[in-house]
């Protein structure tokens, strides 16, 4: 048989399967055409190019004639019917659901459960394997890593020989209070829970920490297996200054640098700078080792050199870029005699040993844990209660006044009867860059909304992540989550309220937003007219930054979100709520005056 006959049996097989496929899709057609109407008095049946008879005979009219009816506008129009998911929840109890879900999922030992698989006398971690042989090591430093250690543990069994974590001070008591024994590690373990840092701020207890766990990863040899785990908070956990440089000084320095308006990335690079184990440090002080690090990302766009300062990626910082960047805040002069004898050895922290050139040892670094996993997890639930999941953004950040203008102008966009104004559009493609957001992000949110809109789909849930900031004016108690969603309230102002109007939820995933109970909040548009009705001065609350304060007053406190500490930290996560849009149906003799309908 030849190249032409082949072709031709081929091509001919696959005419006769579309014709198969097509009778099919005709049939139910017609079927729902003879039975709906609604339709039928809408379309003539000799348009149908083959009757349920002569299913055989060839098709007489273009097929997109008959796929045109399954366009969901045709549908919902003609018959007033959408398939939904039916939800009896309410808006806020749904809203409430959908945050628990996404902080479910990044629990410490729920992400290395998925993370590391155990397969007999070996570990799995992200597609590699590891060799055990009574010859795995831990340690960890963060705020989440003691539920990490107790999974890990579990999970590895006799052949976990020894580790060492640093965590926060009070934590192990913290955790029992608020019932989370499963993050606490088992009497009989085999590592050394260590507490410090306390406020968040690197002192005497994290530095000897540190110490300890500097002195198990230099004792391993190239047969062990060093699991690192690293958290949010891990940075202030594991101080370690250069010899002679003492903790207070290297704090000093990294203070009046931040006082000065420093980046975070030349934060970063001083303090890599002037620690043993930044910046790649423990990675290279465990070498010949294997190194494996598992990490749960607190920082937008989960870049490994800055989560925890990076201690298991080695970043090369060389001392005249230090230098640079203390003259460039004008503080070079001022610097203790230890900072500058360090800085003044003129090469990088370590020179290349030949082993590691050679390729022993080794690094892996992974990401089990973050606030994309979040999100993504509260858009299956999402679904599963009848909402359609659109994820913005994981990388949310800037002032939170840009912020909640870009959720209410989303929200209006979204909930509009008519076509947009296209300033709407031009308005929010200018504050994206702002506040974190991509241009092809809020194109591609805009236009999924708006099909949405045009078409009468069901009610949509926008979600995003990320850690956007207050400017600080006043001295009352409030987080960043509960501005922005008193922030976002005002600016739902004169929409309707929810089941039909939209709904806003901002809340931290560590429990804990700023010094307060609450980890954020649920606003929708009636938030002015409720706090008027009671009297409190919304102008007022913003300018001392007192929004929980407010927000416990307002309704009794019913708006806060108080889940209580969860034990793990990826940024906050923010929904807007977004129900269905009324839609018009001709000729609905049941239909109001302007002839919509919620669907």
């Amino acid at each position: 048989m030849h190249y032409g006959q082949a072709r031709s049996i081929i091509t001919h097989w696959v005419h006769i399967q579309l014709f198969t496929i097509s009778s099919q899709i005709c049939e139910t057609l017609t079927n729902v055409l003879f039975a709906v109407p609604a339709l039928r008095a809408h379309f003539s049946f000799d348009q149908i190019p083959f009757s349920l008879s002569t299913q055989h005979q060839p098709l007489q009219q273009p097929m997109a004639r008959i796929l045109s009816l399954l366009h969901s506008q045709t549908l919902v129009t003609l018959t007033g019917v959408r398939r939904t998911v039916v939800c009896r929840m309410s808006l806020e109890a749904r809203a409430r659901e959908l945050f628990a879900t996404a902080v479910e999922a990044v629990q410490p030992d729920a992400v290395v459960r998925r993370g590391v698989e155990r397969k007999d006398d070996s570990l799995v971690i992200d597609g590699r394997t590891f060799a055990l042989r009574n010859n795995l090591h831990l340690v960890g430093f963060g705020k989440a890593v003691l539920g990490m250690a107790a999974e890990a543990e579990r999970i590895a069994g006799d052949h976990l020989v020894k580790g060492v974590i640093s965590v926060p001070h009070g934590i192990q008591e913290t955790l029992r209070c608020h019932g989370k024994s499963q993050m606490l590690l088992k009497d009989n373990s085999r590592i050394k829970v260590m507490e410090g840092a306390k406020h968040n701020l690197p002192d005497g207890d994290a530095q000897h920490a540190a110490q300890c766990i500097k002195q198990l990863a230099s004792e391993l040899t190239e047969k062990d297996l060093l699991l690192v785990l690293i958290s949010g908070g891990g940075s202030a956990l594991l101080p370690a200054p250069i010899p002679p440089i003492s903790l207070e000084e290297k704090h000093d320095v990294t203070r009046r640098l931040a006082g000065a308006g420093a980046t975070i990335q030349e934060l970063n690079t001083v303090r890599r700078a002037l620690s043993l184990l930044k910046g790649g440090g423990l990675a290279h002080v465990a070498h010949p080792a294997q190194v494996v690090a598992l990490i749960l990302s607190d920082v937008i766009g989960d870049p490994l050199d800055l989560i925890a300062s990076g201690p298991t990626v080695r970043t090369d910082v060389w001392p005249e870029e230090v230098i640079s960047i203390l003259q460039s805040y004008k503080l070079s002069d001022s610097l203790p005699a230890s900072v500058k004898e360090v800085l003044g050895r003129g090469s990088p922290r370590w020179e290349n040993i030949k082993e590691e050139s050679a390729g022993k040892g080794g690094v892996l670094n992974t990401v089990i844990g973050s606030n994309s996993i979040a999100l993504k997890s509260a858009g299956r639930r999402a679904r599963e209660l009848g909402f359609r999941p659109v994820v913005l953004s994981g990388d949310v950040c800037g002032d939170v006044k840009a912020v909640s203008r870009l959720y209410g102008l989303l929200a209006r966009f979204a909930s509009s009867r008519e076509e947009p104004a296209p300033e709407l559009a031009a308005e929010m493609l200018r504050l994206g860059p702002e506040v974190g957001v991509e241009s092809w992000d809020l194109c591609r949110t805009m236009q999924v909304l708006d099909e949405g809109r045009k078409e009468g789909w069901g009610a949509t849930c926008l979600l995003a992540g990320g850690e956007p900031t207050v400017e600080l004016t006043g001295k009352g108690r409030g987080g960043r989550n509960q501005e922005l969603a008193l922030r976002v309230g005002l600016e739902l102002r004169g929409m309707e309220l929810p089941p039909k109007g939209p709904m806003f939820l901002s809340g931290g995933t560590d429990g804990q937003d700023g010094p307060t109970d609450a980890a954020g909040a649920i606003t929708d548009g009636g938030l002015w007219e409720e706090a008027r009705a009671q009297g409190l001065d919304v102008e007022g609350t913003l300018k001392d930054n007192d929004s929980f304060t407010f927000l416990s007053k307002v309704s009794g406190g019913h708006r806060l979100l108080s889940p209580g500490l969860t034990g793990t930290n990826v940024m906050d996560v923010h929904m807007l709520l977004l129900p269905s849009i009324p839609i018009r149906i001709p000729n609905d003799p049941e239909a109001d005056d302007r002839s919509l309908r919620y669907m």
